[in-house]
């Protein structure tokens, strides 16, 4: 009876040290998974902040952003999911100044359970934009001065040093590196804007997004619509635009990435009845970077990109 019965005993015996082999591989072979977990958990807003932390932090970070190429902050809702990526991070990085406008008590709320950080924090009230039709806001649009950038990634360094001191000496090293790369985009974009002749040095587009880059680089910079797309425009601001292209016979004007282009379109066929013909000189990224792995990208292949774009449709 004994002889008859062992095949089966056998079968149900390796059956079970398949199991238990299955799970210690589970527990002890997910070498991917427990280096992960030693990393820095952060989780970004924009993907201009994605991307600085990413230079930063390095190897020592896993970066989860909440909005992808195209997204506009000033419109984004959070999702369950974006909920959940902020509950499971050690740290957040936002841009604040309302950019992220419909975000903002959930921030506050964060900051009561890990540290959260507005990447904008270092920025002196002294150095920040406050338009009069943004109703006492600061401009948000900081990214569009390297200088003020550099502020931005030095503020992502200590936050990462405040919440992993072990690796803090690799965080510094990187933000050093990253802070020279900065300084030699800012020369750049002086070299190339000097190509453009005074009189044609104007940027129109969708909205105001670019008024640190006119500020910092000799530009002067008109919007169809503010400085959040959250603001309508009207029939009367197609209009003075139009006056005003027409006026200053502006070659090209601009649509951006992360706006319907209809608003521009609407422009251009307006200085077109007025007998002016003004071109569409290019996309560019205004609220967000390009696709992941181009070199717009990151945030100097997305600047530079931008600068090359504006100087050849203008000079």
């Amino acid at each position: 009876m004994r002889s008859k019965h062992r095949p089966k005993v056998l079968r149900i015996g390796a059956i079970v040290l398949a199991l238990i082999g299955v799970m210690f591989l589970s527990a002890c072979g997910g070498t991917g998974e427990s280096q992960k977990s030693d990393r820095v958990h952060v989780t970004t807003t924009t993907t201009m902040i994605t991307d600085l932390v990413r230079q930063i932090g390095g190897e020592y970070v896993e970066v989860t952003g909440l909005m992808g190429p195209g997204v506009d902050p000033h419109l984004y809702k959070a999702t369950q999911g974006d909920m959940q990526k902020l509950k499971e991070a050690d740290v957040i990085f936002y841009n604040g100044l309302n950019l992220e406008g419909k975000m903002g008590d959930i921030f506050v709320r964060m900051s009561r359970e890990k540290p959260t950080f507005a990447v904008s924090e270092y920025v002196p009230e002294s150095e920040l934009r406050e338009p009069e039709e943004f109703e006492g806001h600061y401009d948000p649009h900081i990214w569009f001065d390297v200088r003020l950038w550099k502020k931005a990634a030095e503020r992502v360094r200590d936050g990462l040093c405040e919440v992993d001191p072990a690796h803090c000496d690799a965080y510094r090293a990187n933000a050093e590196r990253y802070l020279k790369e900065l300084d030699e985009l800012d020369a750049y974009i002086r070299a190339r804007i000097a190509e453009i002749p005074e009189g044609q040095r104007v940027l129109i587009t969708a909205h105001d997004a670019f008024g640190y880059f006119g500020r910092a680089y000799g530009m002067e910079v008109r919007g169809l619509q503010g400085i959040s797309t959250d603001t309508e425009y009207g029939l009367k601001d197609v209009r003075e635009l139009v006056d005003f292209i027409v006026e200053r016979k502006i070659k090209a004007i601009f649509v951006e990435s992360s706006v319907p282009h209809r608003s521009i379109e609407a422009v251009v066929e307006g200085a077109r009845r007025r007998g002016h013909e003004v071109k569409i000189g290019g996309e560019l990224y205004s609220d967000a970077l390009g696709d992941p792995g181009t070199p717009e990208g990151t945030y100097v292949g997305m600047f530079r990109y931008n600068v090359d774009t504006i100087v050849e449709a203008l000079k």
